[in-house]
């Protein structure tokens, strides 16, 4: 059993079915034995998506994003204080505040990050993508 840390991205494309999710990424996410984790990072990126344009058909996920993790078996990942040291502190130009936390969290809890964004290895994050 693995504990994968979906991507805001990553957990948009698995509910939509969308084609752009990796099909190493698709398997991961479908099979049971995997736990599969939504930061709270997440939930705030995209409800700051949502109420700045970016992202304006995500209306259902801000309504009731509990309920629609929890109907796919997907965990609530809080930030704990540790996160936001070590997010903050993460080292180089990358400055999504976002990706750092997904980042942080990754590392701090033993989690292969589904993501497709190449940059996570220079952190040495475990990426499957």
């Amino acid at each position: 059993m693995a504990a994968l840390l979906l991507d805001t991205h990553a957990l948009l494309w698995w509910l939509a079915g969308d084609p752009g999710l990796s099909q190493p990424a698709r398997t991961a996410i479908g099979n049971e034995e995997n736990a599969i984790y939504i930061s709270a990072a997440t939930a705030w990126e995209i409800a700051t998506k949502f109420r700045i344009g970016k992202l304006p058909d995500v209306t259902s996920l801000i309504d009731d994003l509990d309920a629609i993790i929890a109907s796919q078996g997907f965990k609530a990942l809080p930030i704990s204080l540790r996160h936001g040291q070590v997010a903050g502190s993460l080292p180089g130009p990358h400055k999504d505040p976002f990706d750092r936390m997904l980042m942080a969290q990754a590392m701090l809890e033993g989690m292969v990050l589904i993501s497709n964004e190449s940059a996570f290895d220079r952190y040495g994050v475990r990426r499957l993508w």
